[in-house]
């Protein structure tokens, strides 16, 4: 059951609503081109469905990669 002060509390969320920014917003806000936001969410699904151990390693390397092919990273 809500209370008075929930409904209050509710009001005042909807009235000062925040803009929703989504992943590949943040990541666009950060330079990442389109193909590497793409890879860096789909690592993080992979991760966060628990990928292969071995897969873990070549993911890295692969990110790796991305970074330095961007030069994002120096060698």
């Amino acid at each position: 059951m809500k209370t008075a002060s929930d409904m209050k509390e509710q009001r005042h969320m909807a009235a000062q609503p925040e803009p929703i920014v989504t992943d590949l917003e943040r990541l666009a806000e950060c330079g990442f081109t389109a193909e590497e936001s793409a890879a860096l969410l789909w690592l993080r699904h992979w991760y966060q469905s628990g990928g292969s151990d071995r897969m873990q390693l070549v993911c890295h390397w692969e990110f790796l990669k991305r970074l330095v092919r961007s030069g994002r990273l120096a060698v």
